[in-house]
């Protein structure tokens, strides 16, 4: 692992960031490890545009600069006080290897009862998400997507489009597949074909609430591995992603629904992908990638407390 990367904040104690959180040693006991793979070689195999490399860094900067909830101070800390950051993927430059090697990473997290974090990357982030849960419970994976990113191989390797068909096709597979907030302009028929194959539970932007994902995690009965790639979001509150969509969910439903994944027992991890700070103006994506993050922690609080 490569270690993290963090700018000067200030260190008031007066006016506590999460900075300090972070940049503490894994001395203590941890729930919950940020992990960077700063990868985007799927997105380019898929024909998509280069930059989120540069994600896991740009939002890592947002984060650190965060304040613990003022609403509710002394149930965030206690949270933020299980919190390590434990850099990024030391990286081949060999897509498979590389998520690989992020499987790997994610499994050693669960054996010792971690929830990870994963920041990317392209969405091919995801299948390596999933090769850590090889040696316990299968998932079922929700998804968060203007896309089914259940495309077929290219030339045999897997891309960015590919990671979910990847998952219900891998052996052992997923136990089931979930995806939320598809784009009808961005997705082939012929992938909707598959997800009716594959008895995969889909569901369109204009359908999206956070009612509708609070009763669907309540019916997994696997544990849950949530993704979500920022193009859900509309353009307009998420422009630096790898392929924009104008007409996508507001940011305020994805942070409300990121708070109730942090809630969520169920939810053993989550990966936040497709990121492009090349693209990105005044950092709004980042941003808002970053507050996702701090609201999956700030829910997380009720499991704690329960």
């Amino acid at each position: 692992m490569e270690p993290p990367v963090y700018g000067d904040v200030s260190g008031d104690p007066e006016d506590p960031r999460l900075h300090r959180f972070l940049t503490r040693p894994s001395d203590r006991d941890v729930k919950f490890a940020i992990v960077g793979f700063p990868v985007d070689e799927g997105v380019v195999r898929n024909g998509g545009r280069r930059g989120a490399a540069a994600a896991p860094a740009e939002i890592r900067r947002y984060l650190s600069r965060f304040t613990p909830d003022a609403a509710q101070p002394a149930r965030h800390i206690a949270v933020l006080e299980t919190l390590a950051d434990l850099g990024d993927i030391a990286l081949t430059g060999a897509l498979e290897t590389d998520q690989a090697r992020l499987g790997e990473v994610v499994s050693v997290l669960f054996a010792s009862g971690i929830c990870p974090i994963i920041i990317g990357g392209g969405h091919e982030t995801a299948f390596g998400h999933f090769l850590g849960y090889r040696p316990f419970d299968l998932p079922h994976i929700v998804n968060f997507d203007a896309h089914a990113d259940v495309r077929p191989l290219r030339d045999g390797y897997g891309h960015s489009g590919s990671p979910f068909r990847q998952a219900m096709e891998f052996n052992p597979a997923a136990r089931g597949y979930s995806v939320f907030g598809l784009q009808p302009s961005s997705v082939a028929s012929s992938h909707i074909a598959y997800l009716d194959r594959m008895r995969a539970d889909y569901g369109w932007c204009r359908d999206l609430s956070l009612d509708a994902i609070v009763g669907k995690l309540a019916t997994i009965s696997a544990p849950v591995m949530a993704t979500v790639d920022m193009d859900v979001v509309r353009q307009s509150d998420a422009p630096g992603v790898s392929a924009p969509a104008p007409a996508g969910i507001d940011g305020r439903l994805l942070l409300d629904i990121a708070f109730e994944l942090g809630a969520s027992p169920d939810v053993r991890s989550l990966d936040i992908v497709e990121v492009n700070p090349q693209y990105d103006l005044d950092g709004r994506t980042a941003r808002l990638a970053a507050t996702a993050i701090w609201q999956f922690l700030r829910g997380a609080a009720n499991r704690m407390s329960t």
